[in-house]
């Protein structure tokens, strides 16, 4: 009894220590911007939660709806999201100040590189509100989303379980194209938003100028916009008050059937899947079996907690909590984001906005070194274990060997899957040209949709009548002296323009509908390129639209390379088949007989190049004499040639591959 009453001493004293330490550091340094507060409240945090070095058991009954608050941050790309996070975790007691990890809630290397979010997260915090006078506690909840179109079907879901949304804006670039998709996708789900305005330690931060924009894009009052510095801390003293203060409690039966939406999932070498799922109503409790709604099977629930940041075990979740579930599931395919869990053998409504993840980009994928397929396979399987929305299946190429079709949700989330391959599990690649889901109609009156240029028939039976390609909704945001240009270039890619208007003096808003086909590879490289970077783009699916589609062969002496066919529009066949023959000329290496490098839509060719052959000067020999003795040397080279053409075979080096198809 001794020992631990004298332990017991030693903690209060520790406290003790702390506190006077932060208070010196607040008088000592009240005239740094602002930071001196954020320090002061930092030590109160850590002197608040001894949880953070002892790990008891929580309580989670002291938390009822009422003092429960989920929220999302909401961002464009490098505008302080991540380092935000990070600064509340540290306000709450979650993590210690100077972890030695910034970006705490980002995990992957390819997340931390790029400044991108690709899995959601959740953190669960305790912090202590002067409700009526006296200190309440509260239990938040922050569920960190992508930001990016690709993803915004998660991101959707991941909003759905929040009652409300910060969102994060940069006090010099200001408002972006992703700050305009996002804030409609929470405006859309009804969430209460907080505009938060970032970096003001910027010397070139003008937060003014930034309420203006906000408050003439989305009518958000300047007087509810919060001024932070996530990097320095000032102004982070007001943003909890205001989550608890703003956003409304989660709505739920505490006392009803139980309903689980699914937010993300991840494997485990060791758990299996674990799923990250927010309560809507009743409980769940360790040794309860569950039902999933959208693939019917049923499971036992292992283990249950929140994450505090990391796994934390509580034994049971109640309504309007956000945690994780160990099901013993074997793959995330089964886990289905935005999918609802709920107590096996009963019946419940399921939650609504759960849809299959839709394909929108598909690639193939090939190793550098035909032996190195079987990694390759291994490689994809290790990490479909933790993307189950990319669609795999295997495809045989004569120029490039076995290999796959990989479908993904766009253009950022193929990228992404290409790095982490070459990352975590040191795969060289080859990648074909990105292509979009075309359909066709023929002329007996059936459809078909074709994700592989290569699976149309360039000569079929059947006409084809009419065609259809996907078209995207882009925003862009830009400077108003490159309105021109970028006019021009949407042009070029046959955009349809739908909006136009001035977010200040400075920046001009433009909206298009754009093909798909027609950002998939080089566009936004391009918008930046005639923008000198200053440009901002997004876009969100749309629907299909009829188009004059052609398949676009690529022939080597007659004979059809498949990874190199696409599908064009017929009025840029021509210029992208002789740009194609052009660059093929190039980089493969003459031969013994002629090569003809042709482009044709279907018996038609509309482009051609001739890579001559490499031949013996027979007539060396031949100081003078009849001419008759010449021409039949020069025939008789000449039907050697032809004989070679017939059985030769024409090696196409890995280099032409890597330039003119998209390399990882």
């Amino acid at each position: 009894m001794g020992s631990l009453h004298r332990a017991s001493k030693t903690l209060k004293s520790l406290r003790h220590q702390l506190l006077l330490q932060a208070t010196q550091q607040f008088d000592s340094s009240s005239r740094l911007s602002g930071s001196s507060d954020y320090r002061l409240l930092l030590a109160r945090a850590l002197c608040s939660h001894p949880r953070q070095n002892a790990k008891e058991a929580v309580d989670l009954t002291q938390y009822p709806p009422e003092r429960i608050r989920n929220f999302s941050i909401i961002a464009h790309v490098d505008h302080g999201k991540s380092t935000l996070a990070d600064r509340l975790l540290e306000l709450t007691g979650t993590i210690k100040r100077g972890h030695g990890q910034p970006q705490y809630l980002d995990k992957l290397q390819v997340e931390r590189e790029r400044g991108i979010t690709v899995k959601a997260q959740t953190a669960t915090m305790f912090h202590k509100y002067n409700l009526q006078d006296e200190p309440q506690p509260f239990l938040l909840n922050l569920i960190d989303t992508p930001g990016h179109v690709d993803f915004s079907y998660e991101v959707s879901r991941s909003l759905a379980a929040c009652q409300g949304a910060l969102l994060v804006v940069d006090a010099a670039q200001g408002v972006q194209a992703q700050t305009v998709a996002n804030f409609y996708l929470a405006f859309e789900s009804n969430l209460t938003i907080i505009p938060v305005i970032n970096k003001i330690d910027q010397p070139t931060a003008d937060p003014d100028r930034i309420k203006d924009q906000l408050k003439s894009m989305f009518d958000l009052e300047p007087s509810d916009c919060l001024l932070t510095s996530a990097k320095t801390g000032q102004g982070l003293e007001h943003v909890l008050p205001a989550v608890i203060e703003r956003i409304p409690p989660p709505p739920g039966e505490g006392s009803g059937l139980l309903r689980m939406l699914l937010l993300d999932s991840y494997y485990d070498e060791y758990k299996g899947v674990i799923c990250h799922v927010a309560v809507v109503d009743g409980m769940l409790r360790k040794g309860d079996k569950i039902s999933a709604a959208a693939t019917g099977q049923t499971y036992d629930v292992l283990d249950v907690g929140f994450m505090h940041p990391e796994l934390t075990q509580t034994g049971v979740l109640l309504t309007g909590q956000v945690g994780y579930v160990v099901t013993g599931m074997r793959s995330t395919k089964e886990a289905r984001i935005g999918d609802t869990l709920f107590h096996a053998k009963t019946i419940v409504k399921p939650l609504p906005g759960f849809k299959a993840a839709r394909h929108m980009v598909f690639s193939g994928l090939f190793p550098a070194d035909g032996s190195d397929f079987e990694a390759l396979n291994h490689a994809i399987e290790r990490l479909t274990c933790n993307d189950a929305s990319v669609s795999v299946t295997k495809e045989s190429s004569t120029a490039l060997g076995l290999g796959f079709r990989c479908g993904f949700l766009g253009l950022l989330h193929m990228d992404v899957f290409h790095q982490r391959l070459e990352q975590e599990y040191g795969t060289h690649i080859i990648s074909t040209v990105p292509t979009v889901p075309y359909i066709f109609e023929y002329s007996d009156g059936s459809k078909v949709e074709v994700q592989n240029p290569a699976a149309l028939p360039s000569n079929s039976k059947q006409r084809v009548t009419a065609s259809w390609e996907p078209t995207v909704l882009a925003t862009i945001i830009i400077p108003s002296e490159y309105v021109g240009p970028v006019i021009t270039l949407c042009s070029e890619r046959r955009g349809q323009q739908l909006e136009y208007s001035f977010i200040d003096s400075q920046r001009a808003f433009m909206k298009y509908r754009l093909p798909l086909r027609e950002i998939v590879v080089d566009f936004y490289n391009e918008l930046k390129s005639i923008t000198s970077g200053y440009a901002s783009f997004d876009y969100e699916d749309s629907e299909y639209q009829q188009a004059d589609l052609v398949k676009l062969d690529i022939l080597l002496n007659g004979q059809a390379v498949d990874a190199m066919a696409t599908i064009v529009h017929s009025l840029k066949a021509q210029r992208m088949g002789r740009e194609l023959v052009d660059k093929l000329k190039k980089f493969i290496d003459r031969q013994m007989f002629e090569i003809i490098i042709q482009a044709a839509i279907g018996s038609k060719v509309v482009a051609r190049e001739t890579i001559s052959a490499m031949r013996k000067n027979v007539l060396a020999k031949c100081y003078g004499g009849d001419i008759t003795r010449k021409r039949k040397l020069l025939e008789k080279q000449k039907e050697g040639k032809k004989r070679m053409k017939r059985v030769g075979s024409v090696d196409i080096p890995q280099e032409a591959f890597h330039q003119l198809l998209k390399v990882s």
